[in-house]
Formats: structure tokens, sequence, C-alpha cells
């Protein structure tokens, strides 16, 4: 019988990792007993997606906000700190908030309007337009916002992060002024000294601020970028992909992945004889249509990968090939034709009209979006993700 399925992927359960588990035993361990339980078998080029959770949970990359709190003290001494650009998120900023609100004397806040980088809106951007508010231009006090919008709350979360911001803040008993601004230059009214929050577009924030005469200019990627008292750290990333671990805590994004992937490769080769694809992944890197959050809160959605993951899909559409090259063609004729069209492709596709609407994306960002949905973020219980078939086409039987 023709094969009839492509590509399969599944959530696998683990047990609970904790610091010091060996995750390449765990990873080999418990992709064998789901092929034993599940009935199928590993195969070269199987892709093992591994959460970046587990990851750091083994590496104890955990760190508090006093640590947080003394790197902020050491990098502003007691200067008011423009803190600007942070995304509106209980579970990705409110602890490092803390952490920053404990280490200053007083905090300028400036969010970004009518939404934060990935897409949770403080307000409408229809009514943006009601108030004739230029959201490139125009500059808003918090009094002046409210002024116009009330007291909005966050669509799927119901929290106005407004006020809980400024509560964290005001928490530690420092004072607390809050702007609305798209400009990362419009904070250098109220301070020289400015931690920039935002994710993606970080390089470009410092660039314009130092530039534009900040004397102090630190992202969160430089906040624990180093040990702070024996704390976690991430030497590229900081805090940057930090997640809520307690009230009083983070657990960072996991650092020097790559020998854990390798590892992980080689223990399969050994134990199956298959050399099977591993990455560590974060975000999926899509976005919700009806919330509109673009959910890659992460600095990248995969921090280490195999090197067989490298690089994007060149794959030929097959509905372009089926209505134009061999529109005379129909059934049996019409597969051998196409099957043939596929094993005698070029190897690089990019400007070819038969890979139009083919997805021009990063072959890890594709297989981190679909890991990322299939474990989810609840209590699936599934940190890991087994994917076959992902790189057939349709010649293979």
């Amino acid at each position: 019988m023709a094969r009839m399925v492509g590509t399969v992927v599944r959530g696998v359960r683990a047990p609970i990792i904790n610091k010091g588990d060996s995750l390449v035993e765990i990873v080999v361990d418990s992709i064998q007993k789901a092929s034993e339980c599940e009935g199928f078998s590993i195969q070269d080029r199987d892709v093992v997606a591994i959460t970046e959770s587990i990851v750091a949970r083994a590496q104890g990359n955990y760190a508090t906000i006093d640590h947080i709190a003394k790197d902020i003290k050491t990098k502003f001494s007691d200067d008011t700190i423009g803190v600007i650009f942070p995304i509106l998120s209980r579970n990705r900023f409110s602890t490092c908030l803390r952490g920053i609100a404990k280490g200053a004397k007083k905090i300028i806040l400036m969010l970004s309007y009518p939404a934060d980088e990935v897409g949770n809106h403080l307000v409408e951007i229809d009514a943006l337009d009601e108030k004739n508010i230029n959201p490139w231009s125009d500059v808003l006090t918090e009094k002046e916002f409210r002024g116009f919008f009330g007291h909005e709350k966050h669509y799927f979360t119901g929290v106005d992060y407004i006020d809980y911001y400024k509560s964290i803040i005001e928490g530690y008993g420092i004072d607390c002024e809050i702007i609305f601004s798209n400009n990362p230059k419009s904070i250098l009214s109220y301070t020289k000294s400015v931690l920039t929050c935002d994710i993606h577009t970080r390089f470009r924030t410092k660039r314009v601020l130092t530039q534009a005469g900040a004397q102090k200019v630190y992202g969160l990627d430089d906040i624990l970028s180093c040990s702070i008292d024996g704390s976690g750290y991430n030497e590229e990333y900081g805090l940057l992909g930090s997640n809520m671990a307690t009230d009083d805590s983070v657990k960072l994004f996991p650092r020097n992945c790559q020998p854990l992937v390798e590892e992980i490769q080689a223990m399969f080769k050994e134990k199956t004889g298959k050399n099977v694809e591993v990455m560590v992944y974060g975000d999926g890197a899509f976005k919700d249509p009806v919330g509109r959050i673009w959910e890659l809160a992460d600095p990248v959605v995969s921090p280490a990968y195999t090197s067989g993951l490298e690089g994007v899909p060149n794959e030929i559409k097959l509905k372009y090939l089926a209505d134009n090259d061999f529109a005379h063609l129909s059934g049996d004729e019409l597969k051998a034709a196409i099957s043939d069209y596929i094993k005698n492709k070029e190897s690089d596709l990019v400007g070819s009209m038969a890979s139009q609407g083919t997805t021009p994306r990063k072959i890890t960002d594709l297989l981190g979006s679909l890991s990322d949905l299939t474990s989810g973020s609840g209590d699936k219980g599934t940190p890991l993700v087994y994917i076959q078939g992902y790189f057939d086409n349709f010649t293979e039987e």
C-alpha cells in the first residue's frame, strides 16, 4: 500500500526535571520508551525538540530579585532610571520589574502604545484614530493617557498593566512616573540613564539612545549576563527569555545548550544507529489572530540545534505545478510528472515561481512553532516533542 501519512508530531512525557539531572540520558530514555509504548521506530532525520524550560531547570539557571537588584544598583548607582519598552506580561516581566525597582531610587516607566512589542494592547488603535493621536509622534503622560482612554484591561488576562506595573514599583517605596511613547529618545527628556527592555528591537534602541546623548544605556540582555553572588546567568541574553519561577525569583533562558544537543544526538546514534536531529526550543514564532499577540517573547526560537537543522526549506508548491506546468495531466500521469519534478528540483529555489507561497522561514523557527503548539505551556507534561517525516516529500514511499 502507498504511504498515506506525512509528518507526525508527538508530545512525549518525561519526568519532572530538577537541577543536576542528566538531561541527555532522560531525553534518550524517554523517547525510546515512547517508541516502545506507541509502536513507532526511530529513524534517520527524526527530530527531537526539547523545551528550554527543562534545560534551564537541569542547569539550575535561576536568580532572585535581590540578584537583579544588585546588578541594577551596580550599573545605575542612584540615577533615575528610564525603564522603557517592557512587554506587558506577568510571567515574563513582573518579577524582573520587582528586581529592577528594588535596585533603583526612581523610575520613569515608558510604555509603547497602543501595544507592546509582541502585540499586547493597552488600547485599541481605532481609539487613537478617534482621539486624533499619532502614536509615532505624540508623547503622553499617565494623566493624559487616562483622560483619553480610561482604564483598559488586557483582552485575555483582565489586567490593567499600567496600574499593575506602577504598583510593583511603588511597592518598593520609590517614585514612579509613567509616560507613553514609541520613540526611544523621548525618555531622554527625563533621564540620561536608560534600561531598555525590548527584545527584538533592542540593538536599534540602544544605538538610537547612545547617538542621542544617553549617558548610560543597558538592556535586559546586560542584566545577569554574568553571575551575581552565585546566581544563574546568561552571558548572551541576560534576563531576556526569563520566566517567573516564584514571586521573588526567575528562571533564566538556558545557557551553553550546543553541547547538550550534540551529546543527545551522539547517544541516539550509539543506542539506535540512527542520526536524529536535536534542538532546544522556546517560544514559537506565530501570531494569535484574536489576541493579536506575536508569540515570541524569547530572544530566539531555538538557542541550539544540530547541524542538520540549519537553513530554510527548499520546497516547491504542488498546486502551482498542477495548475501550470502540468495542467494538462491528471491521475497517475500527474503524480508521476510532479514526482519527477521534485526529484530533479534545483538545490536553491529562491526566486523560482514554483516555490512561491512556500514558507521562507528558518527550519528551526518552523519546528519551534510546531513544538511549542504541541507541548503547550500548561499541564500537558510533554516537554519533549518527537517529529517524524518532516523532511519527507511527495515522492517518499
